[in-house]
């Protein structure tokens, strides 16, 4: 308890320290409000199967994956696996079961929002099974051999007597005594099992009416996760101890379940109710690996409805909705060469024209082994406000529509920014880091920029969560990255990339407003920005803590300062730590505490315009705390 007091007490002096930095030059800005979204290190997983000599499925397998973080999962009736979550980097897949004789360990390099496959091969062992972890059969005394008896073909061996219950297999898997002489009570192992043979009326109307429904909650995989979540925002340390900086509870539910034996489906919603009550759903369909074609399809629909009355000009009736269509297919034409192609369909009601389309295409080659070539070709449409509609993508804290925006330019139409962006990057694995060599070329129209704090006569206050968005132009950049991702140590992992970019803004007619409220945003002259991206993560399993850190420092983010007319050198930072309480779980759920605190406005994207976090003017930090149940 000592332990986790203190992890828990370091990440919140971490928190103070962060945003001491700001304090000072926060002190004459106004009022401003929050950011709804958390990032989240982009993790990956690995997935298959276990199968024995004859090719027949290994159930309940132990499959367990050693890397940056550490992960065991039990492989189901039909031998399938999958873990999830995990902090891309290598990692040794091992399997075990009783009865068989456990493979060599496999490295599997797990890659950011991708699934590695593996295939497991187990065979049947030919000694007798070990019954517990750290307790053994002791040897039988030598006696006459008895005479031989005839063997019944029909009676039940060791191996489909084993006892597969979840009580069995955490005294399987035990840490080893040094009591190793342990005789364990049958009554222990023995599961309750109903009274189902006997006839009665209620047994037979639900076997003929309510067993099709049964099975299928009972016979299907479920798993998924609850958050309840409060949101704040602060500006400088002060505020973060006011009572009025917790403002808004979200309810959060993700849940899926696997189709078959090659593919799941996950539903997710989230709700809140404060000056803005909103909602989104969303729902996905995906195909596992291996699989010369995986698919993933998705869609959502999200609205918001601000209370506040007539002060939003441009919102019929207070409101506004959004929905969108997505569909990618991954085709390994072989395996050194992979093919991923799709697009996205956007609709946004407050937008005139017709909706938006982003289609994506990308190709990777692996010539040789640790090292892989890929390029991306891509048209990304961003709406004004979409951070408010759209959900993540990523296993993330997703949290729904929590501000309202409108135009600086008052009566100006919203446009919609347009980026073409193909790059080509290079990667190759180096023991246990991954070295990254990238170059982009970009073509923007329509950029946006984003301004917080900002008071404007007949638009809704700041301190009602608003904020002002427009275009101020056109931008050609060009631009080359190198970074690397590594385990630091064996509880660390860590990433860094330098970017270098070559960027000239033309400016459009509407940045006369954006050059009223905030020069900086608006460049006339071509510019060199510097960027540098870091992330950390670590894991400490004593205490069951871990502590994403991620932060980006670069000279060209808007000045916050009022009346500066250069770009500044600034940093954007999130901090989360998770903490599980392991005294409160039950069965297969887990309970997690969840504290976060950020500046960051928009998720990254690998094809997002180069100017969309640099052109936001004064973002606020948001606190986020609560509970996460995970089953």
């Amino acid at each position: 308890m000592r332990s986790t007091i203190l992890s828990v007490t370091f990440a919140f002096v971490l928190l103070g320290i962060l945003c001491t930095a700001d304090a000072a030059r926060a002190q004459g800005a106004p009022q401003i409000q929050p950011v709804t979204h958390v990032a989240s290190l982009a993790t990956g997983s690995i997935q298959g199967t276990v199968q024995d000599e004859k090719g027949l499925p290994v159930s309940g397998a132990v499959v367990s994956a050693l890397g940056a973080t550490t992960q065991v999962v039990v492989a189901d009736r039909g031998g399938r696996f999958e873990l999830r979550m995990l902090t891309p980097g290598p990692y040794l897949l091992r399997a075990h079961q009783t009865g068989f004789v456990a493979p060599r360990g496999q490295i599997i390099d797990v890659r950011p929002s991708a699934r590695a496959s593996s295939a497991i091969s187990m065979r049947h062992s030919a000694s007798s099974p070990v019954l517990t972890a750290g307790m053994s059969t002791p040897p039988a005394p030598i006696a006459d051999p008895a005479p031989a008896t005839p063997v019944d073909p029909n009676a039940p061996t060791a191996a489909t007597n084993d006892d597969h219950s979840e009580t069995a297999w955490r005294l399987r898997h035990a840490r080893r005594s040094i009591l190793k002489d342990v005789t364990i009570p049958e009554g222990l192992l023995t599961e309750d099992t109903p009274e189902t043979n006997r006839f009665t009326p209620s047994n037979f109307i639900g076997r003929t009416v309510a067993s099709p429904l049964a099975s299928f909650f009972t016979d299907t995989a479920f798993s998924g996760q609850v958050n309840l979540l409060t949101l704040g925002s602060f500006d400088t340390p002060q505020q973060m101890f006011s009572p009025e900086n917790f403002g808004r509870s979200v309810a959060n539910l993700s849940f899926g379940a696997p189709v078959g034996e090659h593919a799941d489906w996950t539903v997710q919603a989230a709700l809140t109710q404060g000056d803005i009550a909103s909602w989104i759903l969303a729902g996905e369909y995906t195909t596992r690996a291996p699989a010369t074609h995986r698919y993933d399809v998705g869609w959502s629909y999200s609205m918001q409805r601000y209370d506040g009355g007539a002060a939003l000009r441009t919102v019929a009736e207070g409101s506004r909705n959004a929905g969108a269509l997505y569909a990618f297919d991954t085709y390994s034409i072989s395996p050194e060469l992979t093919l991923t192609y799709g697009g996205s369909y956007a609709g946004y009601d407050y937008l005139e024209g017709h909706g938006l389309l982003s289609p994506r295409v990308s190709l990777t080659v692996s010539p040789a082994d640790h090292l892989r070539l890929s390029t991306l070709i891509s048209r990304r449409a961003l709406a004004p406000g979409a951070e408010e509609f759209m959900p993540r993508v990523d296993n993330g804290v997703w949290l729904p529509p929590q501000r309202t925006f409108s135009s600086f330019g008052g009566e100006q139409q919203l446009q919609a920014e347009y980026t073409n962006h193909a790059e080509v990057e290079v990667e190759r694995d180096i023991a246990a880091a991954t070295v990254s060599v990238r170059a982009f070329r970009q073509h923007v129209a329509d950029q946006l920029a984003t301004m917080f704090g900002f008071d404007l006569p007949g638009t809704p206050a700041a301190n009602l969560g608003h904020y002002l968005l427009g275009n101020v132009g056109d931008v050609d950049a060009t631009g080359v990255s190198t970074g690397i991702r590594a385990a630091i140590a064996d509880r660390i992992h860590g990433s860094v990339e330098y970017t270098v970019t070559r960027a000239r803004l033309n400016v459009g007619d509407d940045a006369m407003y954006a050059f009223v409220l905030a020069p900086t945003t608006v460049r006339p002259t071509p510019e060199r920005i510097h960027n540098v991206s870091t992330s950390l993560e670590t894991d400490v399993p004593e205490t069951s803590t871990r502590v994403l850190v991620l932060y980006r420092i670069s000279n060209g983010f808007a000045s916050p300062v009022v009346g500066s007319d250069r770009p500044a050198l600034d940093a954007r930072f999130d901090v989360q730590v998770r903490q599980s309480l392991p005294f409160m779980d039950f069965s297969a759920a887990k309970w997690e505490m969840l504290v976060a605190v950020r500046n960051f406005f928009r998720d990254s994207s690998p094809d997002q315009s180069v100017y969309d976090e640099l052109l936001v003017v004064r973002p606020p930090k948001r606190i986020v705390g609560g509970l996460t149940l995970k089953f």
